[in-house]
């Protein structure tokens, strides 16, 4: 390599044909809401969209519209119109920059896809508060705003064991989802239409797992800034064959990076496990910063977070309250404690990231002494950064990087 030369992550092949299929999926819902054709269901991210998709909705996700948002460093201008409406700025900032961009009647799909001018309207809203309670709210203001009926699933929290108790009452919900689902949509249920859509759903997480897995390779052939942007399709396109067809094929070209030795960087000195949301404003920059540490940060809880192993086709209902219960942030401490060791061990990592989000306390797992514990436990060092995932205004460039770069030199002279 060039003095002059920078060391960067290896680009994937399959990004272009990840492009294509999410340029369909917004076509396709903008091109329904025009001419009527099918009906649109807005989902949060961890929800029940097999029902939905069984029951022929078109399904779109305003968690990832917030996640484009930050991304595209909107959000920091939209997020205070969303504050004007009462909403703090202390609160999760997908909602209001989601809301911010609504009341100014702007989104990030209109610069991406050339015809799409807002994002497409809801038919009916579909929460599952397995996240927070910030998501049933932010449905809420969309209900009232835009007269929709919601439904929501209320799902347990801060569990250490998932028991039966707890599947059977979020399983109940799920079913009372169907009739009111059948009204707005004019579609009678199909318990096999459910069946398909979980399988496809089941199939894709199995891929979307083995693709997070191969970052246990030395060197790893894949990052976690890699998986923050090719978890798309298993977020918005779960329970359709296009997300199955992809992760075959992004499968498929890691394998080939591992067969020919080939890490994502050149030169894998270090490799940090990161607990939290992505600071996505700053993704291509903390990308390029740990690549010049030649520090692979490769692999998270957060991506992990569509990963549903419990899903069972035979048994939908009660497998989807069994998957959506078991999720990672609705875990008590010391469930999530021994998950997390267990990731550093699989993934032979050197050190930890936890991103202290602003905006996110449901995902942000270093305020009540778990990375002191982790430390202790395991022997293996951490760093705290603070930030957010979308408010640019909660986190210092400058500080960032003296506090990474030092984190790095530390685990130089461990090694």
């Amino acid at each position: 390599m060039a003095k002059d030369e920078k060391p960067t992550r290896k680009t994937i092949k399959a990004a272009l044909e990840m492009n294509k299929i999410m340029s369909h999926y917004f076509y396709e819902m903008d091109n329904a809401v025009k001419t009527g054709c099918k009906k649109i269901a807005w989902c949060s991210s961890v929800g029940p969209a097999e029902i939905l998709r069984g029951m022929d909705f078109l399904v779109y996700f305003p968690e990832n519209h917030g996640a484009m948002l930050g991304a595209t460093r909107m959000s920091t201008e939209l997020i205070p119109y969303a504050n004007a409406r009462g909403y703090s700025p202390d609160i999760c900032s997908y909602l209001t920059s989601d809301i911010g961009a609504y009341i100014k009647g702007l989104t990030p799909l209109s610069r991406a896809y050339k015809g799409i001018e807002k994002v497409p309207r809801p038919d009916v809203l579909v929460c599952n508060t397995n996240q927070c309670r910030d998501v049933q709210d932010w449905f809420s203001w969309y209900s009232k705003e835009l007269n929709v009926p919601l439904l929501a699933v209320n799902t347990h929290r801060g569990i250490k064991d998932v028991n039966e108790f707890h599947i059977e009452s979020v399983a109940e919900q799920l079913k009372a989802l169907i009739e009111p689902l059948e009204k707005i949509s004019g579609k009678r249920f199909n318990a096999d239409d459910l069946k398909r859509s979980v399988a496809l759903s089941r199939e894709c997480s199995d891929l979307w797992k083995k693709v997070l897995d191969i970052a246990s390779a030395v060197p790893s052939p894949i990052t976690f800034f890699d998986g923050a942007i090719h978890m798309a399709p298993a977020v918005v396109l779960r329970g359709t064959q296009q997300a199955v067809d992809y992760y075959k094929l992004l499968y498929a070209e890691l394998s080939e990076r591992i067969k020919n030795k080939q890490g994502s960087l050149d030169n894998e000195r270090f490799r940090i496990y990161w607990e939290g949301m992505p600071v996505w404003g700053r993704l291509r920059d903390h990308s390029e910063m740990f690549a010049g540490l030649n520090t692979n940060v490769l692999a998270s809880t957060y991506c992990n977070s569509w990963v549903f192993t419990d899903f069972d086709p035979e048994d939908p209902f009660a497998s989807m309250a069994r998957a959506y219960t078991k999720l990672f942030i609705t875990r008590s401490d010391d469930a999530k404690e021994e998950y997390i060791k267990q990731m550093m061990e699989y993934y032979k990592v050197s050190g930890i990231i936890y991103h202290d989000a602003k905006t996110c306390p449901h995902n942000t797992n270093c305020r009540y002494g778990m990375p002191q514990r982790l430390e202790k436990l395991t022997k293996i060092p951490y760093l705290v950064i603070n930030g957010d995932l979308n408010d640019l205004r909660c986190l210092s460039d400058d500080q960032t990087r003296t506090n990474i770069e030092a984190f790095i030199e530390q685990l130089e002279e461990n090694k």
